[in-house]
């Protein structure tokens, strides 16, 4: 098996994929002039039957990923995450959603850390809410190059529509070996205690597996949950460690609308639980503090100081915490 911790999310992509369409042909790639974003180009030399290129038009890579379907055949879409979720979101819900076709959408450059070289065109922050919206998608924003071969095994695995956001290229490793079996269930990455529950999805767990030791030295002790499965949310894992915490933090590269936060917010408002730590009198969910892109068009530049910048390092995790304790 190959060490997917020395990978980034885009050449995890390729290679994952490389393993898959050599053992199943019908398996095939649709790129929107994607080729190289998604480092494919050895698929493209391999199987050079099975890969398609759209060129710059989405919508009609999308409408040929759902004709493949119909034929039988398991398409992967790979172009930018905006592109793909804006620019042909009307095929991707009318001709994949609607009809619950097996295609599988996996989209670049999701987040602020995405801009550092392609600028603000090129870095998405609505996808996820987008595709939380369509009906009949999964979607997964894997942490690291070895959460991406686990998403893109469930999503080849799972019959029907799949959207999966990966990164730049210079992703951070959240997990530091190959063991993860699947990105649909909700993952403890570290269980100090209740003080808070701290839920992230993408490369921001590792702020927040930072901030968690941070906090750690000062008496405050949080457990730190992976939930990369977006939609649906893995509420058998999430929910009991709602209940137990008092208060939870979420962190996610992306408007704070719609994504992580806004789903976790509708799940406790959805599982009202009586805490052992309420806030005040009554049967009530935890307070939860969404951080994340604050509903403002971010500028592009250095990855981690645009993250700083509009509140996503770790000392922003770690005042959250604080602050409503």
């Amino acid at each position: 098996m190959a060490d997917y911790t020395q990978c980034n999310t885009r050449t995890a992509f390729a290679d994952g994929l490389m393993d898959l369409m050599a053992k199943d042909p019908r398996v095939v790639l649709v790129s929107a002039d994607s080729i190289a974003v998604f480092r494919a180009a050895e698929l493209k030399e391999k199987f050079p039957d099975r890969v398609i290129e759209a060129g710059i038009a989405e919508q009609n890579a999308v409408l040929c990923a759902a004709g493949l379907a119909t034929a039988g055949f398991i398409p992967f879409v790979c172009t930018y995450a905006g592109f793909s979720t804006m620019r042909a979101c009307e095929q991707m819900r009318t001709f994949v959603g609607y009809p619950n076709l097996n295609v599988k959408f996996f989209g670049a450059n999701g987040g602020l850390y995405s801009g550092e070289r392609e600028g603000v065109t090129h870095q998405f922050y609505e996808d996820l809410g987008i595709m939380r919206s369509v009906i009949g998608f999964k979607v997964i924003a894997p942490a690291d190059a070895a959460q991406t071969i686990a998403a893109l095994n469930d999503a080849y695995e799972n019959d029907g529509p799949v959207y999966v956001r990966i990164g730049s290229g210079r992703d951070i490793t959240v997990y530091d070996d190959n063991t993860l079996k699947t990105a649909l269930k909700a993952d403890v990455l570290c269980a100090y205690g209740n003080d808070a529950l701290i839920i992230g999805c993408g490369g921001l767990l590792h702020n927040a597996k930072l901030a968690a030791e941070a906090l750690k030295e000062k008496d405050v002790n949080v457990t730190v949950v992976n939930s990369a499965c977006v939609k649906p949310l893995d509420e058998a894992t999430l929910l009991p460690l709602m209940e137990a915490c008092k208060m939870i933090v979420t962190i996610e590269d992306h408007n704070i609308i719609g994504g992580l936060g806004s789903a976790v917010c509708e799940l406790a408002a959805d599982h009202p639980v009586a805490s052992r730590y309420p806030l005040k009198e009554g049967n009530m969910p935890c307070r939860v503090t969404r951080l994340g892109l604050r509903d403002v068009y971010p500028e592009s530049g250095p990855a981690d100081e645009v993250i700083v910048k509009y509140g996503m390092g770790v000392e922003h995790i770690v005042e959250a915490v604080m602050g409503n304790l």
